[in-house]
């Protein structure tokens, strides 16, 4: 058996943006399921809102977001979180930085870093924050 751990992101009715945003800047689509078409409200305003939604890549990288259910209080918080980008491939890590840079402020430049030949944060446009580098190669024999 294999236990796996996925961000789940919490918003208050832009989900299904940040899923088409981030799926879009991972080079894949968002997969998603509607309080609406759950059965889940009857209320009109609730219906387009996201209660399950993915971004999966054919590599391993694993988001899941949904819209706080009515009624639910939100409160985004301040550095509660970062979704934790890394790998071995410096294409596809490069891939992942440029995507999700559109819109979001640089915390940290893309680039060398004492624990890794590239390595950044940012804080996207929804308000996320991402770290992402790649892995240092092993000098261990």
């Amino acid at each position: 058996m294999t236990i796996t751990t996925t961000p789940h992101l919490n918003f208050d009715g832009n989900a299904r943006e940040a899923l088409d945003f981030y799926a879009k800047a991972l080079g894949t689509e968002p997969a998603t399921m509607t309080y609406g078409a759950m059965g889940a409200t009857d209320d009109p305003a609730w219906a387009d809102r996201i209660v399950w939604g993915q971004v999966q890549t054919a590599s391993g990288i694993r988001v899941m977001a949904f819209d706080v259910w009515p009624g639910q209080p939100y409160d985004q918080g301040t550095n509660a979180f970062y979704v934790y980008l890394s790998g071995t491939d410096a294409d596809e890590i490069t891939a992942a930085w440029e995507g999700l840079s559109d819109g979001a402020e640089i915390r940290q430049p893309f680039g060398p870093a004492a624990w890794s030949p590239l390595a950044g944060q940012l804080r996207d446009k929804f308000g996320v924050i991402w770290a992402l580098d790649v892995a240092q190669e092993s000098t261990d024999h």
